[in-house]
């Protein structure tokens, strides 16, 4: 008997979503405002971590790499998040300095995608919210060499022992680490809708300011 799990069968995994249609009259005039609007219902709904979002980079040659990081903090000017500059996510950033965002609040039937292009924030704002971090976390962000091979369990408690050693109270910030600011040029926010007929409306950067269209679904 053949005993490979076989994979589910996923074709009648569906969802109908119904509600009022989004208009475009509904929306506020520029997409920083909306995103507040949203964001601040999505937290009131109770979500778990309604600033989780799905930040997606490429390399230089094209090969695409996406995860879960969070978002700690956005103004007219982006969306910031912190990482290690040598991580992969890091690396691409540094050879192609465009991202994508998807905020995937679906519990209530929404998402919201933002493109752009990425600078990395100063020192001193980084600063700033490391040492706002946990002390636990701090002497995390030393501990991860983030996404190198690491031998065992084992060998990264140990560093991190080492350095909680080495920095009782406050360690410093790490010359590797900091944030990073995607400049919306695109944002696009999604509700479901019945039979598929999706709402999409996109504000698209232009000179004069931003522009709102709808999408196809």
């Amino acid at each position: 008997m053949d005993a490979t799990p076989r994979p589910p069968m996923l074709a009648g995994l569906r969802r109908a979503y119904e509600g009022e249609p989004m208009l475009e009259s509904d929306l506020a005039s520029d997409p920083i405002a909306q995103f507040t609007v949203w964001f601040e219902e999505a937290a009131a709904a109770g979500l778990p971590e309604p600033n989780a979002m799905v930040l997606a980079t490429a390399s230089a040659g094209g090969r695409p790499s996406a995860r879960t990081v969070l978002l700690k903090g956005y103004d007219e000017r982006g969306f910031v998040f912190y990482t290690n500059y040598e991580s992969r996510k890091g690396r691409d950033l540094a050879e192609n300095a465009r991202a994508s965002l998807l905020f995937p609040w679906h519990a209530m039937r929404r998402q919201v995608r933002v493109d752009g292009t990425v600078t990395r924030i100063s020192h001193e704002e980084s600063a700033e919210y490391f040492n706002s971090r946990p002390y636990g976390s701090r002497i995390g962000a030393w501990a991860s060499r983030q996404s190198a091979v690491v031998r065992s369990r084992e060998e990264l408690d140990a560093r991190y022992e080492k350095l909680a050693a080495r920095w009782p109270d406050d360690p410093p910030v790490p010359d590797f680490w900091g944030g990073y600011r995607v400049h919306p040029v695109e944002v696009e926010f999604w509700q479901g809708q019945l039979d598929r007929m999706h709402d999409r409306l996109r504000y698209r950067r232009t000179p004069p300011g931003w522009v709102l269209e709808r999408l196809a679904p």
